[in-house]
């Protein structure tokens, strides 16, 4: 093979790079919560935009040491480097992701270093697609592919799709009557047609089981808070006793007291009620590491009898309190006063794999299935998002307003009326992956924030 006879030229990445704004650019993406492609869908080790654009970038374009034609002395070559630096800053921020100037100001650099033949960018294991993403970004020719499904499709969501239906209308009815927008750019029609059908699901779900989730005092119900209960390893008494690591469900805030559950022990009736309460001194946990103790007797819970109650099908679960959202006030707290019944007609059963070291992977705890993780009521929310995603395909099937005949699926590299409607499915599945992950009976409650942990 002959060697190439071009001269090595040093890249701005391989002298010197402004580190601190690239770092700090980087740590502020991970509050950006609105908009950033990172909220498309969970994937994880996901590397911070900023740092792929900056390092794609400063790969690309020559260090000005490499050209001491034009820059001489040491001097010379600070400068020079320094009005690069600028343009780095720049490019990192965020809010100038999409920024014209910028970008073309990017792009005009990485010509005059790479000629006209711009580089081929590959990145064979791009996870969740931040290395095409942003090479397309650049204006540069992007390759990306992974081993794992979930990876793929979501690279294709963020790279490949939208620009595939760049500039083409809306196809939803309500879209279609606006007078404001006459011209359609980029991917707004393809994002109007997710929203639109995004919100007619969200209806057609309220219908269908608004009443398993009913208001409190007017009030929107944020979550139920439940705990993991046992029976008692002392004979003394029969009934079930609750594993807390806390009773806090509201840390003390500025102007804002703790809020706690106290669980009311009945000896007559060997039962435990639980009661919302503000301020005061909140009780202990029960459970902790290795273990917990009986609320009622006080007697030791080994993590090894946890373990085996739950195998033998006898751990149960006590909803302990209400979060509500009141519009004034912000988060609010009340007492378990019921639930409504929830009996999904269908659960997933497939296997769980067993040999992953880990609780939501069934270690010893008797979750068998995938259906052994979801609660009653968030299983039939599930399906019935689920089973609304088939009835919405059948819907736009039906909806004709492409000009082309053109029927070749999405997998196929199809840009038609097929390709278009499994599009808006596929995006609206992932909102559906996005409910899997905060509607699992492995969700905690954060309270300092006072939100709902994810599943991972």
């Amino acid at each position: 093979m002959a060697e190439d006879a071009r001269p090595h030229k040093t890249k701005l990445i391989e002298r010197a790079l402004p580190l601190e704004a690239i770092s700090r650019e980087s740590a502020r993406e991970k509050s950006l919560r609105h908009g950033h492609p990172s909220t498309l869908h969970l994937w994880w080790a996901r590397r911070p935009l900023a740092a792929v654009r900056a390092v794609l970038w400063s790969s690309l374009v020559d260090d000005p040491s490499s050209h001491p034609d034009r820059f001489p002395t040491a001097e010379d070559q600070k400068t020079e480097r320094k009005r690069l630096f600028g343009i780095l800053e720049r490019l990192v921020v965020w809010e100038n992701s999409n920024d014209p100037e910028v970008l073309d100001e990017a792009r005009a650099e990485i010509k005059a270093s790479c000629g006209d033949e711009l580089p081929n960018v590959l990145d064979p294991f791009c996870g969740g697609g931040g290395g095409p993403l942003e090479a397309q970004r650049l204006g540069l020719p992007a390759y990306g592919g992974d081993l794992n499904p979930v990876a793929v499709l979501i690279s294709k969501g963020m790279v490949e799709i939208p620009p595939r239906f760049a500039g083409r209308p809306p196809i939803n009815p309500r879209s279609r009557a606006r007078a404001d927008l006459k011209t359609w750019q980029g991917a707004q029609g393809l994002a109007e047609d997710i929203r639109y059908y995004g919100e007619w699901m969200r209806e057609r779900a309220r219908a269908r089981i608004g009443h398993l989730y009913p208001q409190v005092d007017d009030k929107t119900v944020i979550a139920w808070l439940w705990a993991r209960t046992v029976p008692s390893p002392d004979p003394s008494w029969k009934g079930h006793v609750p594993l807390l690591k806390s009773g806090i469900l509201r840390k003390p805030k500025k102007g804002k007291p703790v809020v706690w559950v106290e669980p009311i022990v009945n000896r007559d009736t060997q039962t435990v009620t639980y009661r919302i309460r503000e301020g005061g001194t909140p009780g202990p946990g029960t459970m902790g590491r290795g273990g917990g103790i009986c609320l009622a007797t006080g007697a030791t819970i080994s993590s090894r009898y946890i373990r085996e109650q739950s195998l033998g099908g006898w751990m149960g679960e006590d909803c302990i309190g209400v979060v509500v959202e009141d519009k004034n006030k912000g988060r609010m707290y009340v007492d378990p006063d019921g639930n409504p019944i929830a009996k999904p007609l269908w659960k997933p059963e497939q296997p769980l794999n067993r040999e992953a070291p880990d609780l939501v992977s069934g270690r010893d705890y008797g979750f068998y299935i995938w259906g052994d993780l979801f609660t009653d009521r968030q299983m039939v929310a599930l399906t019935t998002f689920s089973d609304l995603l088939m009835d919405l395909k059948k819907i736009i099937k039906d909806t004709r307003h492409f000009n082309d005949s053109d029927r070749i699926f999405l997998r196929d590299r199809g840009a038609g009326e097929v390709a278009y409607m499994e599009s808006i499915i596929m995006y609206l599945s992932f909102i559906i992956d996005k409910c899997l992950d905060y509607w699992s009976a492995f969700c905690s409650w954060h309270n300092g924030k006072e939100i709902i942990r994810n599943t991972f």
